[in-house]
């Protein structure tokens, strides 16, 4: 068989097989993720863009790499766009460079106002902090490197990181994943 052109369109069987996944698991991505949208010809034969594969590439690392539930996923979808999905999914840093750059500027906006706000309430912090940051909750994997996440992967009331704590492995990640994408590309 040749190989097809990088925009060609890919059946599930050839995304499935890039991938490493059960064709069963793409179709139930489907029920779950509404992002997921391939062509559907005669018969129900799925035909899928790249950004769809690319898409399929993001999620299935933030499920199985970094250890989401689907519902964190959806809520990474819902809250960051699919835009931050495929970029995970095709490396493309730029973006998640970019996403982090706007989170420093957004902590640093937020750190201002609130040295400025008087000190007899709480301020309440600016909507457009939270809007970039990246959200969804990764599943425990048992206790983990510092023993968060208690026996049998269960977390307790104390595992709950701050939202600044969250943001520096956020940038850790993003360091990480570009590691990982300089690494491949070397291979």
């Amino acid at each position: 068989m040749t190989d097809k052109s990088p925009d060609a369109f890919r059946t599930i069987s050839e995304v499935a097989d890039d991938l490493d996944l059960p064709q069963h698991v793409l179709r139930f991505w489907e029920t779950r993720f509404s992002q997921i949208k391939p062509l559907k010809r005669g018969g129900g034969r799925r035909y899928y863009r790249p950004t769809d594969v690319d898409l399929l590439r993001g999620i299935r690392h933030l499920l199985y790499e970094e250890g989401y539930t689907i519902k964190g996923v959806q809520k990474i979808l819902r809250e960051n766009g699919i835009q931050f999905a495929i970029a995970i999914g095709t490396g493309d840093m730029s973006a998640l460079e970019e996403m982090t750059r706007r989170n420093a500027e957004a902590r640093q906006a937020e750190a201002e106002t609130e040295a400025a706000a008087p000190q007899a309430g709480a301020a309440a912090p600016p909507a457009q902090a939270d809007a970039d940051v990246v959200v969804g909750h990764a599943r425990p994997r048992g206790r983990g490197l510092f023993g968060l996440g208690g026996k049998g992967g269960e977390s307790g009331e104390g595992a709950d990181l701050s939202r600044d704590n969250r943001t520096l492995l956020q940038e850790a990640l993003f360091d990480l994943l570009e590691c990982k994408r300089l690494l491949d590309q070397t291979r």
